[in-house]
């Protein structure tokens, strides 16, 4: 074993991007299921910034619990340390990713190690590296438990209706509000692998990327109203959410659905009347599903775009970069 300190980033208190320190602190033990994971690379997420900010925006029923200070950060990828007694299927030296304790916030995966439960790890494909690998599970675990299979019977805190994904094919067409983000950029690529027709909504400076990943249509939100120009649609995945995102239910036709990833307020009347679904899911770690998308990861059929890496000692930088929007992909802390 190493020293037993690492270096981490913590949160001794909430704000913004300047809360974020760089400390010194023991190695984690695994505890039984777990493994102990060398990381080398950190995925951010929307998660690590509600809870850099206390969470404000977090309804009271689903706040999970936490104490100051704590290791923000769920994705990683690195290489497996030490193993617990009761783990297989994982040994020491093994290159791994994974999606860590979601929707709790207790990933602690900003850091130089990190005691992650088994069942939340797959192997990484070994065509893609670290930095990658890390940019996939929250994003891609998402796109994948909206779209194509949730995996889970876990009540959602946010409806009461079990969420079921739409069946995709040649046949259907998909509008992606926010293509060019972590979740919009996989959704879009998963329902192409499907074969959907998908329409791409993003601001202009990401029309050649969004065209690149296999786009058929790509609006400009800053210069046309989507809503204006598109109906007929079977599925909109609206990646942006939040108020303003009924104005896409008259896109859809009667019996399509409109999948919000981030909860805003929909009028049960205005859809029923539209003859439409609105419906979601929280993502979950789920170390099976991401074996499954390892193979599309390492097949190259779905690509992991990469906005920005800063060292993990950056981790301040790193979320300003994200305060200020506009991502394409992923946002990466390096770590080894």
């Amino acid at each position: 074993m190493p020293t037993h300190t690492m270096r981490a980033i913590r949160l001794h208190e909430h704000g913004g991007p300047e809360v974020l320190r760089y400390d010194e602190v023991p190695i984690p033990e695994p505890g039984p299921g777990e493994v102990l994971v060398r990381v080398h690379a950190v995925g951010i997420n929307p998660p690590d910034w509600y809870l850099r900010d206390g969470l404000s925006d977090v309804p009271p029923e689903v706040m999970p619990k936490f104490d100051l200070p704590v290791i923000p950060g769920t994705d990683v990828s690195g290489v497996v340390e030490a193993v617990a007694a009761d783990v297989e299927g994982f040994s020491v030296g093994d290159e791994v990713f994974g999606l860590l304790r979601f929707p709790s916030f207790d990933g602690r995966a900003y850091a130089e190690y990190v005691a992650a439960p088994a069942s939340d790890l797959a192997h990484k494909p070994a065509g893609i590296d670290h930095v990658h690998a890390a940019g996939a599970p929250m994003s891609l675990l998402t796109a994948w438990q909206f779209l194509i299979e949730l995996g889970h019977d876990h009540p959602s805190p946010f409806q009461a209706a079990r969420h079921r994904p739409v069946a995709l094919g040649a046949d259907t067409t998909v509008l992606v509000n926010g293509a060019a983000g972590g979740v919009g950029h996989f959704t879009l690529q998963l329902a192409k692998w499907k074969g959907a027709f998908v329409i791409a909504v993003a601001s202009g400076a990401h029309e050649a990327f969004l065209r690149e990943l296999g786009a058929d249509e790509f609006i400009d939100y800053t210069k046309s109203r989507p809503e204006e120009l598109v109906n007929g649609v079977d599925l909109v995945v609206d990646a942006v959410g939040g108020r303003d995102s009924s104005r896409f239910l008259r896109t859809l036709k009667r019996g399509g659905a409109l999948f919000p990833v981030f909860f805003g307020e929909y009028d049960e009347e205005e859809t029923a009347k539209l003859g439409v679904t609105v419906s979601g899911t929280q993502v979950r770690s789920h170390g099976a599903q991401l074996a499954e998308v390892g193979r599309l990861l390492d097949a190259g059929t779905v690509r992991v775009a990469i906005d920005s890496t800063f060292p993990l000692a950056d981790a301040q930088a790193a979320h300003e970069r994200a305060s200020r929007g506009h991502i394409q992909g992923k946002i990466v802390l390096t770590v080894v």
